[in-house]
């Protein structure tokens, strides 16, 4: 469960990359850049969970379904430099990153300790956040 969710923040950060590599839009590459830390911030904080369980951290992103597929879109749609495309790939991921938080604290509550549901919990309110800020900046995007 917990690397579910390093995946998901290995996501974030390789799509986050490749989308602020791509734009010349300030703005956005400081948005892209501050999404980027908070996952490195998350993946970090799981990485040391597995670690302490005695578990192996997952390396690597999910290179099928859904993600890779949201990053080449962000990806075509930053070489067409069409800012509400962008973010409305963005926003998509986001979406998926929200909706894996919001599952593994759902469906997998009972399995984990209150102290890792503090931090889930925590994580999952400042990947909402991000998801917030995207899907604000995307609807005055129009």
């Amino acid at each position: 469960m917990l690397n579910t969710l390093i995946e998901i923040n290995n996501d974030r950060i390789e799509g986050y990359e490749t989308a602020s590599e791509e734009t010349e839009e300030k703005d956005l590459k400081t948005l892209f850049s501050q999404l980027m830390k908070t996952s490195q911030k998350c993946k970090t904080e799981l990485v040391n969970e597995v670690q302490k369980l005695g578990g192996t951290p997952i390396e690597g992103t999910r290179t099928t379904g859904k993600f890779f597929r949201v990053w080449m879109d962000v990806k075509a749609a930053l070489t067409g430099k069409d800012r509400k495309a962008i973010l409305n790939s963005c926003e998509f991921g986001e979406d998926v990153a929200v909706a894996t938080y919001v599952k593994v604290l759902k469906n997998d509550i009972e399995d984990i300790t209150s102290e890792h549901q503090d931090l889930l919990k925590a994580q999952y309110a400042l990947i909402k956040a991000d998801h917030d800020k995207v899907k604000g900046l995307r609807d005055m995007s129009s």
